[in-house]
């Protein structure tokens, strides 16, 4: 349950419409409910703005389904991320709205009438790093925020990035991913005065380590305002750049 489908709730009863009684019976799983296998957080909209997302690795699609039939009793939203096939198969069978973004591996289903607000610009090295910048891409998008992508991009090629700048400046936060060395995060960094949300993949050779060397470098950016993702965290990025795309929203 949202800030508008609460007030909406409070209001029919304040104007008789709705009985005391009837009001208690849907509001008494608000905090959360138990479904034996999950414990669904419904008051989450309300503190943060979006409900509880799905993370989908580990769970059955038995589990996945009931978690999102559950949550979407009482948001108008969803979003589920590291969704393999067969499971996005049976989200899109839960609701018409679903829609399964392969790249990105996410199922989401946008709040009606969602209006996009600020600029967040997704920022990729290489090609490789597209599938969690889509994550991310995804993830601030379905929130409520413009987002733009710019993808590779990388230090290999410099000039293509420094070509880009004035989009660069044009927004509010921006994302940069980057695998192999992951470097391109301090060079953005050192270009603009908006945040940068670094996010390290498991993309290159032996020596990366399956992204530890990206990460490494980017908690050691000589570039002021660079923050660091978890290896391949998209889900996260998307979330902090769309909050930092909020400050001062109405």
């Amino acid at each position: 349950m949202n800030q508008d489908q609460l007030q909406a709730l409070l209001t029919k009863v304040q104007q008789g419409a709705l009985a005391v009684p009837d009001a208690l019976h849907r509001l008494r799983t608000l905090p959360y409910e138990n479904l034996g296998f999950a414990s669904l957080d419904h008051h989450r909209a309300l503190r943060q703005g979006f409900p509880e997302v799905i993370f989908c690795e580990g769970k059955t699609v038995s589990q996945v389904v009931a978690i999102a039939k559950t949550l979407l009793r009482k948001n108008n939203a969803l979003l589920a991320t590291r969704v393999e096939p067969s499971v996005a198969r049976a989200l899109l069978r839960v609701s018409k709205r679903a829609v399964y973004h392969e790249a990105a591996r996410v199922v989401a289903i946008a709040p009606p009438k969602l209006v996009r607000r600020g600029a967040v610009l997704i920022v990729t090295a290489g090609t490789a790093d597209i599938p969690v910048a889509e994550e991310a891409r995804v993830t601030a998008d379905i929130m409520g925020s413009k987002t733009d992508t710019l993808y590779d991009v990388g230090v290999a090629g410099l000039h293509r990035l420094l070509g880009q700048q004035e989009r660069l400046h044009d927004a509010r936060a921006l994302i940069v991913v980057a695998g192999m060395d992951g470097v391109l995060p301090s060079v953005v960094g050192g270009l603009v005065r908006q945040p940068v949300i670094a996010v390290p993949t498991s993309r290159g050779y032996g020596a990366h380590f399956g992204g530890l060397a990206a990460l490494l470098t980017m908690l050691n950016s000589c570039a002021a305002g660079v923050g660091v993702m978890n290896i391949d965290n998209g889900f996260g990025a998307g979330c902090l750049a769309h909050r930092i795309n909020m400050v001062g929203e109405a």
